[in-house]
């Protein structure tokens, strides 16, 4: 065969490859809607909210910040669908984009955890030895505090902002992403196509690429949906102590923070923030379940 020939056969190859590859994701998908229906309403309830955080400026009714000084603390009627609040704010305005902050905390920790822990445990992993024992006690050492006072350590210590709660919740959920990523590194380095690979030659970088990366993307999937979760209600609880989101910015924390005073005489201001937080979070809980009995089916029941 000449090279020429040769050539002219590697982008249909190409072709082929990505073909194949595209047909296996679509049959997984039609697997997962037929086999998780729950985890699918999910799916679909969580798209509905990131659809309604973008369009918050088309759908809300009011400016979330704009106060009506003839509406203070109003019950929920057709010109408010959820009432107002002591400052005569819209509470459907302000929850519709305290989801964007929900969101945005969410995916911004979530995404930049897994890149971090990723590494960090891949790293750990595959070199083990000193390279391991060193970046294991660092992370024993993060997860040794409590969760949620670490955080406030490193919320308080930075101040009250998003980019700060994002950076503090970022240094809790980094250890948990490195060491399932660990665990995985260090079944895959054993097995036999890492071991054909170093016969040949390849580096570590290419097998950690190659073989790493691709065998281990399943559990980071899962881990990532359950960390949705967790993260929104810490960001929430931040909030809720004043070290969170800072006003006058909707947060459904501090929505709920200023609305501990007024449970009785105004039980809307603490019943709709805590429901659409309740909703989303168990969204992403069970999306994750979903998920996991999906990808790995020994741990479904």
């Amino acid at each position: 065969m000449s090279q020429v020939q040769i050539e002219s056969e590697i982008p249909i190859k190409k072709h082929l490859a990505t073909r194949t590859r595209l047909l296996r994701v679509k049959n997984q998908c039609i697997r997962f809607i037929s086999m998780q229906k729950i985890g699918v309403i999910s799916a679909l309830f969580i798209l509905l909210v990131i659809a309604v955080a973008i369009l918050a400026p088309v759908i809300a009714p009011y400016d979330p910040v704009a106060q009506n000084r003839e509406a203070f603390l109003s019950a929920p009627t057709m010109q408010h669908l959820m009432g107002t609040d002591d400052l005569g704010r819209d509470v459907f305005s302000r929850i519709i984009y305290g989801a964007r902050i929900s969101l945005l905390v969410g995916f911004a920790t979530v995404i930049i955890s897994i890149i971090l822990g990723t590494i960090i445990g891949m790293i750990s992993g595959f070199f083990g030895g000193i390279v391991d024992m060193v970046i294991q006690r660092i992370m024993d050492s993060i997860m040794a505090i409590p969760a949620l006072i670490l955080a406030l350590f490193i919320a308080a210590l930075l101040g009250p902002a998003v980019q700060n709660v994002i950076i503090a919740l970022v240094i809790i959920e980094i250890p948990r992403f490195a060491r399932i990523v660990r665990g995985e590194m260090m079944r895959i380095r054993e097995t036999n196509y890492v071991e054909a690979s170093r016969s040949v030659g390849a580096n570590s970088l290419r097998i950690i690429m190659k073989h790493g990366l691709p065998n281990m993307m399943a559990p980071i999937i899962v881990m990532a949906s359950l960390a949705f979760g967790q993260t929104i209600i810490a960001e929430a609880s931040l909030s809720f102590l004043g070290i969170g989101t800072p006003p006058p910015n909707s947060s459904w924390g501090l929505m709920l923070s200023n609305a501990s005073r007024y449970m009785e005489s105004a039980p809307w201001l603490v019943f709709f923030p805590g429901l659409a937080l309740s909703l989303l979070v168990l969204a992403f809980n069970l999306l994750g379940d979903a998920l996991r009995d999906f990808l790995d089916p020994k741990l479904s029941s």
